[in-house]
């Protein structure tokens, strides 16, 4: 995909661009040795993106374990400063309270929204049983833990399941949600429809990489977002897991 001066003008309207978009056919998130796909960008530097869509007939990766490739694939890279460990990246994913309020910026409404209005824990996958945030022993544990959240496109709680493999300077994070997503007396998406991948790793002393992977299967036109809308989400969960402050896309490059 050539980018032409029309959509690259588009993109660096940010005050100090973000990061590259590459072209690739398949993504390559870093289970292996490979570089991954799209790389990671500088430590400190706005983080690599690219956005599948369902006709660039992309395979997921087998290590993630997806069986489905329909919908829309979000790629997000990059390598932050941080001083801690292990256990308090994975502590910010237990702290899952603190997504609730979280704002990413509208193309459609040209400003910042909330993207998750309500977020919190479940003692199992009964969204009438919530509980406090998950302990670090419980996000070491290995075992299946639910939480459910409440977004701003449909305002009905949508059940997911958390797994987790952690060592001392990794984590993966798999997220997947368990209950369909509705709309009045519409089913939007199906249960397995919204799955993500969260890879950290030490790169250095005080510099830790992340590459994430974010599905959306096959939506109704009432879910459809453009291409920047679905970078600006995942650059919002970015900030927010690795305490990265990043400028989001201001406006399309389709306008």
């Amino acid at each position: 995909m050539l980018i032409t001066p029309k959509a690259l003008f588009s993109i660096v309207v940010v005050l100090t661009g973000l990061g590259s978009a590459v072209a690739q056919s398949n993504p390559r998130p870093p289970c292996g040795d490979s570089q991954p796909i799209p790389e990671y960008s500088k430590p400190g530097a706005k983080p690599n993106f690219h956005v599948w869509r369902e006709s660039d007939r992309w395979t997921p990766p087998s290590c993630l374990g997806w069986t489905q490739k329909e919908g829309t694939l979000v790629a997000i890279a990059g390598q932050f400063h941080y001083r801690g460990n292990a256990d308090g990246l994975l502590s910010r994913f237990g702290a899952v309270s603190t997504l609730a309020g979280l704002q990413y910026w509208s193309i459609r409404e040209s400003g910042w929204r909330t993207l998750i209005t309500n977020a919190g824990a479940l003692d199992g996958r009964d969204s009438h049983r919530p509980r406090g945030d998950f302990s670090l022993d419980e996000m070491k544990s290995g075992a299946d833990l639910y939480f459910t959240e409440t977004d701003n496109r449909t305002a009905l709680q949508i059940v997911y399941r958390m797994r987790v493999e952690a060592t001392p300077s990794s984590l993966a994070i798999s997220i997947e949600n368990v209950t369909p997503v509705r709309q009045l007396l519409f089913t939007l998406l199906d249960p397995g429809d919204l799955q993500s991948k969260h890879f950290f790793a030490q790169a250095g002393a005080n510099t830790w990489t992340y590459y994430g992977l974010a599905r959306t299967g096959a939506v109704s036109s009432f879910l459809e977002v453009n291409e920047e809308s679905y970078v600006n989400r995942a650059l919002a969960l970015y900030s927010h897991f690795t305490g990265t402050p990043v400028p989001p896309i201001l406006r399309s490059e389709h306008d």
